[in-house]
């Protein structure tokens, strides 16, 4: 037992990487666009960067997977495979420093595509070694507690950025880029040790196959694309990280303009928007546990505001006034009566939460000051579901063919790097303004209302029925 823990502490420490890059981009884009002149959307190249380096990745392995005649992953094993994509990521950080030195832009992004691309790699294999480490039975769970640890990376990471560039949370500014390579070139020393924990860690070096259990009666040579729910999932993927990559990264331009608050205080808020996906998924993930249904309804209304209190506790810790945080508190009422009302159900919960993100949207576009940013930040907590939610709609059904079908999904998170460029074009103060440019997500919302509305209709023809099942926690 004492073997297995200190095994998945090693594997959940990878999942805490990617979360703590993700969400420090988005104070980089201020950082680049103030101190290098550029446009709202060319700073958007950064998500841009990043999120397309996991399709990227994906091609690039199957690709070699079949130059091979076989899995890569299948000769490397999966620990190996993890210790290589931190290898890969950890070369990208170097060009961190030649990057602030020469102030360049392409060789910062560049740095940042080629981070992301080991992190394909190693999602590619830590998501199946968190279930062969263990009790096959138990695997979800712990992917759903590697899940939890991924969201304190989002939750941290905005900040120690932002305290390693400005020198504090509440810095006086930034007078150059030098500062921009510390933090991540430690990153990239962190990404070496780990790798070499795992090269000559316990971890097991093989796979157990996935099986969702759901077989349909079609012949199995028939297109994975002939499934709808896969082929709409896809396009719901796509926009679901598009909506939540690009609504905090155009948060700090969005202050800054409306509230006048510069980039170096933009860091909490930032973190407020990644912690409510903690919020979010902490809430979700009560479901799993076996416990009664008295004590199940409160434990629902605990566990939220516990992961609120994460939030605080991180900001309390940074020096950070906590004051204004306080009235988020009454959003999270509304996430919790939505995850009632979804009765662990995807498809309900897909459209529940993504009407309640159209809400939240024009409610940001509509209002002034604090408020328009908490509606803006209040996207965070609608989204926090909607990947279980959409992947187990969209893999349902697919059989044998489960595997390829997932495969094509993780390719579909390029959409964060899409979306958050055409929302950066569109808010540009020459069209139609960085306020104005979150209608991007209502439309994103939109189509994701449609997809939980639809395949719930699509799957009750193929004999699949979610009214008494309850989706798994991502």
């Amino acid at each position: 037992m004492q073997k297995l823990q200190s095994s998945f502490i090693a594997l959940t420490s990878v999942f805490f990487f990617w979360g703590f890059v993700a969400a420090s981009n988005d104070i980089l884009i201020p950082v680049f666009k103030d101190k290098l002149n550029l446009e709202q959307w060319q700073s958007q190249m950064i998500s841009f960067a990043f999120y397309i380096a996991y399709t990227v990745g994906s091609i690039i392995y199957v690709v070699i997977s079949k130059i091979n005649g076989g899995d890569i992953l299948n000769r490397l094993g999966y620990k190996n495979g993890v210790a290589l994509g931190l290898c890969i990521s950890a070369f990208g950080t170097l060009l961190f420093y030649p990057a602030a030195e020469l102030v360049s832009f392409p060789l910062m992004i560049s740095g940042l595509f080629i981070v992301a691309l080991g992190f394909s790699l190693q999602q590619t294999a830590a998501n199946p070694l968190a279930i062969v480490i263990g009790d096959p039975s138990t695997g979800s769970q712990r992917l759903s507690l590697a899940g939890g640890v991924n969201n304190i990376g989002t939750t941290i990471g905005p900040l120690i950025v932002s305290f390693a560039i400005f020198g504090s949370i509440k810095g006086s500014g930034l007078n150059d880029l030098s500062s921009v390579k510390v933090p991540y070139l430690v990153l990239g020393a962190a990404f070496l040790i780990v790798a070499v924990l795992f090269k000559f860690s316990s971890l097991p070096n093989k796979i157990i196959p996935a099986d969702t259990g759901h077989k349909t009666g079609e012949d199995d040579t028939s297109s994975v694309f002939s499934y709808a729910q896969l082929w709409m999932g896809m396009i719901a993927i796509f926009l679901y990280v598009g909506v939540e990559v690009a609504t905090a990264s155009n948060l700090p331009e969005y202050m800054k303009e409306h509230l006048h608050i510069p980039t170096e205080s933009a860091a909490p808020y930032v973190s407020l928007f990644w912690a409510s996906l903690m919020i979010g998924r902490w809430a979700s993930s009560v479901g799993v546990f076996n416990i009664n249904s008295s004590l199940k309804h409160l434990v629902r209304f605990v566990v939220p505001y516990a992961a609120f209190g994460v939030f605080l506790l991180a900001n309390f810790l940074a020096g950070n006034d906590l004051t204004p945080f306080y009235p988020y508190s009454f959003v999270i009422l509304i996430m919790i009566a939505g995850d009632y009302l979804s009765k662990g159900n995807p498809a309900r919960q897909l459209v529940i939460y993504s009407t309640l993100g159209i809400a939240a949207l024009a409610a940001g576009m509509l209002s002034s000051g604090l408020l328009s940013v908490y509606a803006f930040i209040s996207v965070g907590l609608f989204c926090s579901t909607l990947w279980p939610c959409i992947y187990t709609l969209a893999i349902a059904g697919l059989g044998k063919k489960t595997n390829q079908g997932s495969s094509y999904l993780v390719m579909m998170i390029m959409g964060g790097g899409f979306i958050s460029l055409l929302q950066g074009w569109l808010g540009g103060p020459e069209l139609i303004g960085i306020k104005a440019s979150y209608i991007v997500g209502v439309c994103c919302f939109v189509y994701l209302a449609f997809y939980g509305y639809r395949t719930k209709i699509i799957l009750k023809k193929q004999g699949i029925d979610f009214d008494r099942k309850q989706a798994p926690a991502h």
